[in-house]
């Protein structure tokens, strides 16, 4: 490293401070506060894993952000505050930066969370023998060496982090990234005990041997039915914490949900409510509903191994009715896309629909017959694949909704079958290929568009529709040579220029997240565009 060249950057450096934020719950002075401070939650399915550095879904990352902490957290408007880090500051090139830690920050069994920490960490991350479905989040970060030891060229040690000390963490970039604060808030980047991984193995996260820093710990696991929290003493900021107990439930039925929520089993729903009962929720309680609206996508992901021809994957997008969806099906605010990227997003605002969608559904219609014909498909000989989605109400009906679309669209050229399947095999199907076309979408994981651009890089750890291309890929990395925001954002612009041509995914929507909330429930605003539910910000008010 070269540390003193590292020295006289950051003398120059901005050192952010505590005095702009306020921490855990934010209970107004003269607040009546109920003597019982529990809540029950539906956290939507069985998570995968409680390991922060092997699971890729919201299920997993809202029980690992109440059982760890990094080096900055998010309040209850999803705002950057310190975590583990007090301060931060960068060099003038934002190619370096430096966190000082708390000397108060523990881990549950009492030991001292440190620098040190962070490095093993963020090397698990990358290390091959981890295979960390998002060991490519820290090469979107540009931390030096990422991807040579994803791919196995450098040993893990390499990777560009340093412990000064015990409470000075340094982070070394190959490229500026001016929002890398941000970034590393994710759940991928969170801390984990090494002496306890390495002395239980894959076990480590078993309730018996589980050890984290965060705001709670891991009172109670029942397979498919709930996970108990409760509060953790040795957290720094226990103090400020409101909520004693707290209970996630796995109930992926959205009509389940309500219902349970309705006779008083629930007090926050999951974020997915049933269209059909919408417009009644907001008028029976409209105080408890909450559809923000998210920096989420919603898409069919095509699978580019199997669907080779551009023209069938053209066809795909051009035949099917967002419309329909969106307002029929739906009807909660979702909004028609035919980008992945949303373009309200920061960075985001010079990406362009593709001019198809600007064409009317029946000169889109005709075009797709046209493209299907010539690829050799006809009534007799119909485009037939099965759309796979993970066990969901809501995304069954708009399955069910998508397959009568394309085959009335194209006259009986497309023939859609559908396959349902529970949370953590369908993961694995898509990881490992073995479906045509599956639902799929993507929330970001901070408020950057490179949140979204970065998934379908050619050699990210996310792309399960095996999508490669150069193009993309040069685009993209040219925005590392911008030399403003503007710059960034025609970057991005054009990557996503590049990928609406290929075709390789149906994009669908832009979600909003409906979810019930009761009216004793504080601290959560729905204002969060990443709708992260930290139990450290919320507090039950007396009812």
């Amino acid at each position: 490293m070269q540390t003193q060249f590292i020295r006289s950057l950051l003398a120059t450096a901005v050192l952010v401070g505590l005095s702009n934020y306020s921490f855990a719950a934010n209970v107004p002075e003269g607040t009546a506060l109920a003597k019982v401070q529990e809540i029950t939650i539906n956290n939507g399915a069985e998570p995968s894993s409680f390991d922060p550095h092997k699971i890729e879904g919201t299920p997993e990352s809202q029980v690992v952000y109440q059982l760890f902490e990094g080096l900055v957290t998010k309040n209850s408007d999803g705002k950057v505050e310190p975590g583990v880090a007090t301060s931060w500051e960068h060099s003038d090139d934002f190619k370096t930066w430096t966190f000082h830690l708390r000397d108060d920050a523990k881990w549950s069994n009492g030991e001292s969370v440190t620098a040190q920490d962070f490095v093993y960490s963020w090397q698990r991350v990358v290390s091959p023998s981890t295979a960390s479905p998002y060991a490519s989040y820290v090469t979107f970060l540009q931390v030096e060496n990422a991807q040579d030891i994803i791919d196995g060229k450098k040993e893990a040690k390499t990777l560009g982090v340093e412990a000064k000390d015990d409470h000075t963490f340094v982070v070394h970039l190959s490229d500026p990234v001016p929002y890398a604060v941000g970034l590393v808030a994710h759940s991928s980047l969170l801390p984990v005990n090494q002496k306890v991984v390495e002395k239980f193995g894959d076990q480590w996260v078993k309730q018996e041997n589980i050890v984290g820093n965060g705001a709670y710990k891991l009172a109670g696991h029942v397979i498919n039915e709930k996970i108990e929290f409760v509060r953790n003493p040795l957290y720094w900021n226990d103090k400020a914490t409101v909520i004693d107990k707290a209970t996630f439930l796995e109930i992926p039925n959205p009509t389940t949900d309500v219902a349970r929520y309705r006779a008083g089993d629930l007090d926050v729903t999951d974020h997915a409510l049933p269209p059909e009962q919408f417009a009644k929720l907001k008028k029976e309680i409209p105080d408890e509903v909450f559809a923000p609206r998210s920096l989420s996508t919603y898409i069919y992901e095509i699978n580019n191994k199997k669907f080779t021809d551009v023209r069938v994957r053209k066809a795909l997008n051009l035949a099917l009715d967002r419309e329909i969806i969106t307002d029929k099906v739906m009807g909660q605010g979702q909004t028609p896309t035919y980008v992945f990227t949303p373009t309200y997003i920061e960075e985001g605002e010079k990406i362009q629909q593709p001019e198809y969608s600007k064409l009317s559904m029946k000169e889109r219609n005709t075009e797709a017959i046209k493209l299907l014909k010539e690829a050799g498909y006809s009534k007799a000989n119909p485009l037939t694949f099965t759309i796979l989605y993970n066990t969901s109400e809501n995304h069954k009906k708009i399955a069910i909704a998508a397959a009568s679309i394309w085959k009335q669209n194209t006259k009986g050229l497309i023939n859609v079958k559908l396959e349902n399947q529970e949370w953590k095999t369908y993961l694995d199907s898509r990881h490992n290929g073995s479906y045509d076309i599956a639902r799929a979408g993507w929330s970001g994981d901070y408020n950057q568009a490179t949140t979204f651009t970065n998934y379908y890089l050619s050699d990210s750890s996310n792309n399960t529709a095996f999508y490669k291309s150069q193009a993309y890929d040069d685009a993209l990395a040219s925005a590392f040579k911008a030399k403003d925001a503007e710059g960034r954002a025609e970057a991005y612009a054009k990557a996503e220029a590049v990928l609406a041509n290929d075709y390789p995914i149906v994009p669908v929507y832009n979600y909003v997240n409906p979810r019930l909330v009761k009216t004793y429930v504080k601290g959560y605003s729905g204002k969060d565009p990443l709708d992260n539910i930290f139990l450290k910000n919320l507090y039950i008010i007396k009812h």
